[in-house]
């Protein structure tokens, strides 16, 4: 990954949905910067046996959850497959990044962001998502407010697999 990723602040006054959709680009970004700069391999590195974990598995990982939250829970889209997983290997994401197209899988990623971003475009926070959750529905304020979560927990995984690797640390 040799592109400069920006990553802009989030404003400290700005509307709910504006708020929102500001904080997960941070975090979109962030994991970005986390891989930035280093080789296939190192981002194919595994954190800690037996864990599967690695930077390339968060970003496969991360695109099957702009997926599924924007585009199978918010529009309502079935999939039988994911990017990387199947219904037998359902960690394929995290596992199988050995041999992986890492361009291709954050093209992937990216992509995902997209098409998440474009669902969002115009869309009340109120708005329910055509898939529900659980017997339950999910309005799309949820989701960016997951999403975020979500990033942040694997942002915090990526700080401490970005120091395995390069012994790099920062924000």
């Amino acid at each position: 990954m040799t592109e400069l990723t920006p990553r802009v602040d989030p404003p400290m006054a700005a509307d709910e949905a504006a708020m929102l959709t500001s904080w997960l680009d941070y975090h979109r970004s962030t994991l970005a910067l986390k891989c930035e700069g280093l080789t296939d391999d190192q981002l194919r590195l595994r954190s800690v046996p037996p864990s599967t974990l690695s930077l390339l598995g968060l970003v496969r990982h991360m695109a099957e959850v702009e997926r599924h939250w924007f585009q199978g829970v918010l529009l309502g889209e079935e999939f039988a497959t994911g990017h990387y997983w199947t219904e037998a290997d359902p960690d394929g994401d995290f596992d199988h990044v050995d041999t992986a197209d890492v361009a291709a899988d954050f093209a992937t990623w990216r992509a995902e962001i997209e098409a998440a971003s474009r669902a969002v475009a115009g869309q009340p926070l109120d708005t329910v998502g055509k898939r529900a959750r659980q017997d339950q529905e999910v309005t799309l304020r949820w989701i960016l407010v997951h999403m975020i979560e979500e990033y942040a927990r694997h942002n915090g995984h990526a700080d401490l697999l970005r120091e395995l690797v390069d012994g790099s640390t920062g924000e």
